[in-house]
C-alpha cells in the first residue's frame, strides 16, 4: 500500500488538454443520460405495447415512432437531443411499418435525404 508521501509525490495538476478532455467526456456522458431519459419517457408514451425498458432496447424504433406520430413539442426536443444526422440514420434504416407515407416524405425532405418528387419508396415487408 502506498504511503501518503508517495501519493503526494505522484500528484500533479491536470494539463489544460487533460481538463478539456475530461470536460468533453463529462458533457458526452450527461448528453447520453439525457438521451436515455428522453427515450424512456417517449417509449412510455409512444410504444405503449411494451415496457419502456423493452422499447429502448431498440432506440431507432422509439425515434421512428416519435417521428411518425409524435406531437410537436416532443419532436422538437428529439431533434435537439439527437440531431439531424442521427435521425437521418433512423429514416435510412427504417423497417416496413415504422412510417406512414406522410411522415416518410416529410422526414426525407426535412433531413435533406430527397429532392422534391424524388422520395424513395417506403420499405415493404417481404414474406419469402
Amino acid at each position: 500500500m502506498a504511503t501518503r508521501e508517495q501519493l503526494d509525490d505522484s500528484y500533479r495538476p491536470l494539463t489544460q488538454s487533460e481538463l478539456q478532455s475530461l470536460k468533453h467526456d463529462m458533457q458526452n456522458s450527461l448528453h447520453m443520460m439525457q438521451q436515455q431519459a428522453f427515450l424512456k419517457s417517449m417509449a412510455k408514451r409512444y410504444i405503449w405495447w411494451k415496457s419502456p425498458d423493452e422499447a429502448i432496447a431498440n432506440p431507432d424504433r422509439v425515434l421512428a415512432q416519435l417521428m411518425n406520430i409524435g406531437d410537436f413539442d416532443d419532436v422538437v426536443e428529439m431533434v435537439k437531443l439527437f440531431g439531424n444526422e442521427r435521425l437521418g440514420h433512423v429514416v435510412s434504416n427504417a423497417v416496413a411499418g415504422w412510417f406512414n407515407e406522410r411522415s416518410w416524405s416529410y422526414w426525407h425532405y426535412r433531413l435533406g435525404l430527397a429532392d422534391i418528387d424524388h422520395v424513395p419508396a417506403m420499405p415493404v415487408r417481404r414474406f419469402d
